[in-house]
């Protein structure tokens, strides 16, 4: 094992810090939230970014996938940026605050940061102390136009406006991250308990729920939105001074870890746009970094993303084997997600054992009952319906072929464009 690799399969993963707590009312009635009433999560540890100059867009142009030129302010995007082997080394949304002013969340905001330390463009960038905060489901408008005093029906997807929360001033983007009618709320950090607040009160009668670290990132495994250094890694390792960069300018706990019971240098973890299901998004209308090698993957992809529904019985077997004190037990799933922060790599084989693709983290839907993984796969086996076999147990250890069903990506309807009928503010 070459000493990178051997370095990310050092067993000391990071614990899924960031939320408020593991669990509110229980992970299986925080699951059933957003697709049955309404869900609140809090994402206010994310990095959050303003960048802003006269060649803010010009950096950003060249420096993601997108097509920008009709990036109103306003307006929100899911901006993807790759390596120049065309590897995703940041993706997350930004927002067009003014004419020269961005706003940005997540890997985009560090990896931004360190290629404006160069000096190459006319552009400043400063961290912001904000708070983060997604309501999303079914009840999420009623919840939503309760607080603000507002219908809020004239916020088209992924577009924003100002409004009122607790008497704090407030930006509300209509998103959904998972996959149902949904706003993000951000504002000032000296706001944030005020706001919370308020949203809770207004959410009481719809069924509100908080959710926690357990079950939080089943809502991107059943609404299809891959997570960098969880799902796949960001390709950055090779980017002068990258991590030094970005541990000295922002608060991460450490390194990336690596998990599963695929083998393989780095490449075998990095992912491009159009394995995650992001080839909608490359524009070749404008020279970016990593056009030349996404040029060539757009003519043979090579992955696909779908969702692996895995075999009841075969998951059955892999607790029993807990039980079973003649014969070393299986690696332990964990239910409902892994309760560290890691990448999951897992083989896809075909019926003959070939390598065919990589599934990612497990994780448990009480409301679908089955353990489902989000995959990147040949795409010749990616037709719904399509049957596989997943390696379960780590290199070295007990490892057993689950059978799987491929499943498209999302599992679950995606209703966040949905149209807004909302009940009226006072309701």
């Amino acid at each position: 094992m070459d000493p990178l690799m051997a370095f990310l399969r050092q067993p000391n993963a990071l614990p899924s810090s960031g939320w408020r707590q593991p669990e509110f009312t229980g992970w299986r009635d925080e699951q059933m939230s957003w697709k049955t009433t309404c869900s609140l999560g809090d994402w206010s540890f994310l990095w959050d970014l303003v960048i802003e100059g006269p060649q803010a867009l010009e950096f950003l142009q060249y420096y993601s996938v997108n097509d920008l030129v009709n990036f109103e302010i306003g307006r929100a995007k899911h901006l993807v940026q790759v390596s120049e082997r065309g590897n995703i080394v940041a993706e997350g949304v930004v927002m067009r605050l003014a004419e020269n002013r961005y706003s940005m969340q997540s890997s985009p905001a560090f990896y931004s940061a360190y290629r404006l330390s160069r000096g190459d463009y006319d552009v400043q960038w400063h961290q912001q102390d904000t708070f983060q905060y997604q309501v999303s489901g079914p009840n999420a408008l009623t919840v939503c136009a309760r607080v603000t005093g507002e219908s809020l029906t004239d916020i088209k997807f992924m577009r924003f406006r100002e409004v009122t929360i607790a008497g704090k001033r407030v930006l509300a983007l209509r998103q959904g991250m998972a996959g149902e009618i949904g706003f993000e709320f951000h504002g000032a950090a000296e706001d944030k308990e005020a706001v919370w607040d308020a949203i809770l009160e207004a959410g009481g009668p719809e069924g509100i729920r908080r959710i926690g670290s357990r079950t939080v990132m089943t809502n991107h495994l059943e609404a299809a939105f891959p997570t960098g250094n969880y799902h796949y890694l960001y390709d950055t390792f090779d980017l002068p001074g990258f991590m030094d960069f970005v541990m000295a300018n922002f608060d991460l706990d450490g390194a990336p870890q690596v998990r599963g019971s695929l083998e393989g240098d780095v490449s075998a973890y990095v992912q491009t746009p159009y394995a995650l299901g992001w080839g909608k998004q490359v524009k070749f209308d404008h020279e970016f970094l990593g056009r030349a090698a996404l040029e060539k993957v757009a003519a043979n992809p090579g992955r696909a993303r779908v969702t692996l529904e895995w075999s009841d019985e075969d998951i059955i077997e892999v607790y029993a084997s807990l039980f079973q004190r003649e014969t070393e037990p299986y690696d332990f799933l964990e239910f409902p997600n892994q309760p560290t922060y890691c990448v999951w790599a897992d083989r896809i084989e075909d019926e003959d054992g070939n390598l065919i693709g990589t599934s990612t983290v497990p994780g448990y839907s009480i409301y679908f009952r089955h353990v489902l993984t989000l995959s990147y796969i040949d795409p010749a086996f990616a037709e719904p319906g399509t049957p596989v076999w997943i390696v379960w147990g780590a290199p070295g250890h007990p490892q057993k072929r689950v059978r799987a069903t491929v499943k498209p990506a999302p599992y679950k309807q995606d209703r966040r464009r949905a149209p807004l009928v909302s009940a009226p503010p006072s309701a």
